[in-house]
């Protein structure tokens, strides 16, 4: 009997955990949260948008907490309003190139080398092929100004019941778009909830893609609650990433059950620290 998966697995996976500020220890005011992921142990922290804030004073919190910033988005439109990304609004490309120095110009501060493009919604009259095209263009503006900059950029795909009319919906059109971008420095986010509920089979789809993943997120579904809440076998994907040699952050970006502190008894049951 080949005993070897067995014998890898006996060994706790060693994973770098980022507490997501946008929807962890939301008891919390948002600048007090670097203390609170600091005391539960997380040593990065990553969040949706840090430009309500000025770069600066981000930047004390972090040091003052001994925590890494690890992702932010791309400035992503009227969040409150609705929005969830600009990247393929044909009238809005000025926009998203004021967007693009703008994050640019926070991770020079924070120190972060990763920021995600949300794809967003096409806007109504346009067509599929012309939300395609932009954000093709835009992605190519993105990577040259990012590279230039030290940075890579992230896109993401995200299910389509969360947010009807997402552009980017599954890891094959993200990789296809990726491709076709073709820039060393564009790379896929991966979020474990939104994968499951558009196309399942975690495992093998990781695996195929893992030169090209450059973070991942977790969640469980139903719920998009703490892992081991739902139905995804954290217990194994934690192993079979360790396995595989995965060696980038995972981004805790997941709604509380009850609250933060106390939902973060998950780590212990999958054999993590954060």
């Amino acid at each position: 009997m080949d005993t070897g998966w067995k014998e890898k697995t006996m060994h706790k996976p060693m994973h770098k955990l980022a507490a997501n500020l946008t929807l962890l220890f939301a008891e919390l005011p948002f600048l007090d949260r670097f203390q609170a992921a600091a005391a539960a142990g997380f040593p990065g922290v990553e969040y949706h948008f840090p430009y309500a804030w000025e770069a600066a004073l981000l930047r004390e919190r972090l040091a003052a907490n001994g925590l890494s910033q690890v992702l932010f988005n791309l400035p992503a439109g009227d969040w409150q309003g609705g929005e969830r990304g600009i990247a393929c609004d044909p009238g809005r490309v000025a926009e998203f190139r004021t967007g693009v120095a703008l994050a640019i110009s926070y991770a020079r501060v924070l120190g972060n080398r990763r920021i995600n493009c949300l794809a967003g919604i096409p806007p109504p009259g346009s067509s599929a092929a012309e939300a395609h095209a932009t954000l093709v263009a835009n992605l190519r503006f993105a990577c040259r100004e990012f590279r230039t900059a030290g940075l890579q950029l992230l896109i993401e795909a995200i299910n389509s019941r969360d947010i009807p009319g997402f552009f980017l919906t599954t890891t094959r059109q993200a990789e296809s778009i990726r491709r076709e971008v073709a820039a060393d420095n564009l790379l896929l986010q991966y979020d474990v909830y939104h994968m499951q509920i558009m196309e399942g089979d975690l495992a093998h789809t990781i695996a195929h893609h893992l030169p090209h993943i450059g973070h991942i997120q977790l969640a469980d579904t139903p719920g998009r609650h703490e892992p081991g809440s739902g139905e995804i076998n954290f217990r194994f994907l934690f192993r079979f990433l360790a396995e595989k040699g995965y060696q980038g952050w995972l981004g805790c970006e997941y709604l509380p059950a009850t609250t933060t502190v106390a939902g973060l008894s998950w780590l212990a049951e999958h054999g993590l620290r954060a």
